[in-house]
């Protein structure tokens, strides 16, 4: 590693040094900061060419440096001579302006050694792209060595070299002398330039119509550097010391040979015997050999084959050159159409750029990069004309690589994207922005997305016109995937959402509803729930096509896997939303069963999950339930603990069915989707696992016997068998101190509501809701058993009436059931006023029901020690018979028969609803 940096820091200082001892004390440094050394040109390629830079406004320049020291083998005439050629050479370039001529920034400077000019920015010589690779830095630029010419650009090359001409020709008077491939430069955006003018020759007499010009006699002993390149020279030169306009098509000729032959001139010229080389190009000249021209391309071959002509009167001259088939090129015209912008009208120019589209495809893409591109982004400064430049630039953009883009198209379109001046060619630019939004989206680098990109979409939302507003939302789906989640949810989101409300545009809003159904499934689940859904919710307008929009919001938010509505929110804002829109008098059929097949599917999906729910709590509380009877010993330990009040809504609702079939149907539930079982349920019931693993390892404990309170025995008493027998004995002397009558054993209220009259009063509609105190006693009784139940309810304060109705009081005495006529006004019914006398209990013909038959005396002991739980129907928390103001002890010593009932205490065809229908009305 250290010895790769000491020989890149020798390179680097290598050629620092070669810059240095070069310019250095030049003029030109003042004022000109000079690069590498990347190409040479002019005379025997004897000018070192480096880039550079302008100090004062850092534009790119081509230096352009003679080092003396190359002709230090001279004697000092000689070297004279060479640098008065040079010298001339430059000054008249510098006098000359053209666009096909080389352009000087800067004059000559000379120093004690080195001659120094700046022009415009270089590529190479024509010379170096040939292969002549003289007094290049070493290695050979890769960017030289691998340079192949295009036809296009040879064609436009060559006709840009003939314009050059005509210009010398017919508006200088004057003969170029030296037109080879070392004077032609080609600059920075690949247009063929003229240099070299050490050799021109002016016309004697300008004003007249036949100019004559004064060729100098060729000196064989001049050094090379002050004759030109014989090679490229007319014969008459050197045969007849004569020369005009047709010597340099010559050269031209010549130089065509050699763009199409690798840079081989026509015939080679012994440099020694100049005059026999030449006697001897004559005759191969008169005789041209199909042979030499089968390189050229046959449309020009003709053409070439006149210019190489001996007699200069047959050569074609420079302007007729320019008219040739052979320049019909559709991308050598584009190519010289850009090259006279400058001198076209708007409506010209724009009918050019419509038409530019169809031909850039044909054109090599080194040749619209470097050649059209610059032509098209220095149309950005007139703002008429960037509605019809964009198209153009964006579709460069699309061949050019990333890091292409990025230095050579976006510096020049950030200043577009900002553009909102004149209205009308900002609204086109903003319609062909968002047409091409992927291809920006893609190139663009992510800071100049949020700072340029975005910002014009923001604009293009908000915009006034309603057509960009259109199609702006119309596109924004297709480039969603490339925006960042930061900037939709915070910036885009909410615009799309102000545009939709705040329209007057029916378009505008099913649109903004539309392309928000399309980018939800680039958004989070909260985010939709929290924002998109309650938005629905304030949308003013009712149109069919709106509701439709909202519909679809709706249906994509719910059907899509990683959204989903849950059912809380189905239930409380979606469902009353979507019922409310769909019976909208403005829908149509399809429209409105359109609304229903959502809802449904809602509902559904609502059921079945708030299903799954209460199928899972069932199970979980039967597994509680079967821990109590695999561990009866220590049940009597939980009883001395208060139950909370969710374990008495288990205890009161644990029998019956949680599957909604209110029927009594037996079904067996369905296994529970583990999916929706919150964590807290999921803690519980490893819990509740693991306790019961550790219940089945250890030894069943033997049922302790409870002796009687007078016992004087050491053991524990049990406060609870005292309290019970206790409240016992006092309710039975209360209720044989009174004139009531008996009650009929087994007599007892149903768990569940029940068709016949008794049950009303009972439920009284009342719920947990009214505050009464919940109870592990309730107003009805489950069969028990020790297979059922392994060890006493829950006590209370309350007293077991249950037990106490069971083993008192004789069966042979009259029954009259209560009478609750002082009740009827607190009752309002749109039926026929019903009094509750008669909806009382009646007496039943026989003094024992089925429902006792069930109960043996054998029972009767176990239930009252146990403490039969008992529930109340219709209410999710049970409450005393004392708590309830509808009940006194009398009810519960009715002899009338009790409401048929099944083993479980459920009713087979009753429901709480249709009680309350009958009692309330």
């Amino acid at each position: 590693m250290e010895s790769m940096l000491n020989k890149l820091k020798s390179t680097v200082t290598k050629v620092t040094a070669d810059v240095t001892s070069a310019v250095m004390g030049n003029p030109v440094t003042r004022e000109f900061e000079v690069g590498r050394h990347i190409a040479s040109g002019g005379p025997g390629l004897c000018w070192r060419i480096y880039n550079g830079t302008k100090k004062s406004t850092k534009q790119e320049v081509a230096v352009f440096v003679f080092d003396k020291k190359m002709i230090d083998k001279y004697q000092k005439f000689e070297k004279d001579q060479i640098i008065d050629s040079l010298k001339r050479g430059v000054q008249q370039l510098t006098r000359l302006r053209h666009p096909r001529l080389l352009t000087v920034q800067h004059p000559l400077e000379e120093s004690r050694d080195c001659l120094a000019f700046c022009t415009e920015p270089v590529f190479a010589s024509l010379s170096n792209v040939l292969g002549q690779w003289d007094n290049l830095p070493s290695p050979v630029p890769k960017d030289i060595k691998e340079y192949k010419l295009y036809d296009v650009e040879t064609k436009y090359g060559l006709l840009q070299i003939s314009e050059g001409l005509s210009f010398l020709h017919s508006g200088v008077k004057m003969v170029h002398g030296n037109l080879c491939p070392e004077n032609i430069i080609l600059n920075k955006s690949g247009a063929w330039k003229i240099m070299g003018f050490d050799f021109s020759i002016s016309s004697n007499n300008p004003s007249d119509a036949e100019l004559k010009y004064t060729c100098k006699e060729w000196e064989p002993n001049l050094p090379p550097l002050c004759l030109p390149n014989p090679e490229y020279l007319a014969p008459e030169y050197i045969l007849s010391v004569s020369c005009d306009s047709a010597s340099d098509m010559y050269s031209l000729g010549v130089v065509m040979h050699a763009v199409f032959n690798e840079g081989k001139p026509v015939i080679q010229v012994n440099k020694h015997d100049i005059f026999k080389s030449f006697s001897r190009q004559l005759d191969q000249l008169s005789s041209m050999n199909p042979a030499l021209l089968s390189k050229i391309p046959e449309e020009v071959r003709e053409h070439v084959k006149m210019l190489l002509s001996v007699s200069p009167t047959v050569r074609p001259d420079a302007d007729q050159m320019t008219k040739i088939p052979f320049f019909d090129d559709v991308g050598a015209v584009t190519l010289q159409y850009f090259d006279t912008l400058f001198q076209r009208d708007n409506l010209q120019k724009s009918q050019f750029y419509k038409g530019l589209p169809k031909v850039l495809p044909k054109l090599p893409k080194r040749v619209v990069v470097y050649r059209i591109l610059p032509a098209l982004t220095s149309e950005f400064v007139n703002p008429d004309m960037v509605p019809f430049v964009l198209p153009n630039v964006l579709l460069i953009a699309e061949e050019c690589t990333k890091e292409e883009y990025v230095r050579l198209i976006l510096p020049d379109l950030t200043p577009v994207f900002k553009q909102q001046e004149p209205l009308q060619a900002s609204n086109m630019i903003l319609l062909i922005f968002l047409q091409k939004m992927d291809l920006l989206l893609t190139k663009t680098p992510p800071d100049d997305i949020k700072n340029s990109v975005l910002p014009m979409v923001y604009r293009a939302v908000e915009a006034s016109s309603v057509q960009i507003q259109e199609l702006c939302l119309n596109i924004i789906p297709t480039f969603a995937n490339l925006i960042d989640y930061p900037s939709m949810k915070n910036s885009l989101i909410p615009r799309i959402k102000s545009a939709c409300l705040q329209t007057s545009s029916l378009a505008v809003r099913v649109n903004s509803l539309v392309c928000l159904g399309k980018i939800l499934e680039y958004l989070d689940k909260w985010f939709v729930i929290d924002e998109i859904l309650p938005f629905l919710q304030q949308i003013p307008s009712r149109e069919p096509a709106v509701l439709m929009g909202i519909l679809g919001i709706y249906k994509c938010t719910f059907t899509h896997k990683k959204l989903g509505i849950p059912k809380e929110h189905l239930a409380t804002k979606s469902l009353p939303h979507l019922v409310s829109l769909s019976i909208d008098n403005n829908l149509n059929l399809n429209q409105f069963n359109s609304f229903m097949m959502v809802i449904r599917d809602m509902l559904n999906r609502m059921e079945a999950e708030h299903k799954t729910k209460l199928e899972q709590l069932h199970i979980m509380q039967e597994q509680q339930r079967s821990l109590n009877i695999t561990n009866p010993g220590n049940t009597t330990e939980e009883n001395k603990n208060p139950p909370s009040s969710g374990n008495q809504i288990d205890d009161i609702f644990g029998n019956t069915s949680v599957n909604g079939k209110e029927n009594g149907s037996a079904a067996t539930p369905s296994q529970p989707n583990r999916v929706s079982l919150t964590l807290e349920e999921k803690q519980r019931l490893a819990k509740e696992q693991e306790q019961a693993a550790k219940l089945r390892s250890q030894q069943p404990l033997a049922p302790q016997t409870i002796k009687p309170a007078s016992s004087s025995s050491s053991q524990t008493k049990d406060l609870t068998s005292s309290l019970l027998n206790s409240m016992t004995s006092l309710n039975s002397l209360s209720l044989a101190s009174s004139a009531r009558p008996p009650p009929v054993q087994g007599a007892t209220m149903s768990a569940f509501p029940s068709s016949s009259p008794m049950v009303g009063p009972v439920s009284n509609g009342f719920n947990p809701s009214m505050g009464f105190q919940t109870g592990g006693i309730g107003m009805g009784m489950r069969p028990s058993g020790p297979g059922l139940y392994g060890g006493m309810a829950s006590t209370t304060s309350t007293p077991n009436f249950g037990a106490l109705t069971q083993n008192q009081g004789p069966s042979g005495l009259t029954n009259r059931p209560p009478d609750m006529s002082a009740l009827d006004n607190l009752f309002t019914s749109n039926k026929p006023k019903v009094s509750l006398n008669q909806i009382g209990p009646q007496a039943a013909p026989g003094g024992s029901t089925p429902w006792v038959s069930q109960f043996g005396s054998a029972q009767n002991a176990q239930t009252q020690m146990q403490g039969v739980a008992v529930g109340m129907g219709g209410m999710s928390s049970g409450f005393g018979m004392q708590a309830n103001p509808f009940f006194s002890p009398q009810n519960f010593s009715q002899p009338g028969a009790a409401p048929s009932m099944n083993p479980s205490g459920v009713k087979p065809s009753a429901s709480v609803n249709n009680d309350l229908q009958d009692l309330f009305g």
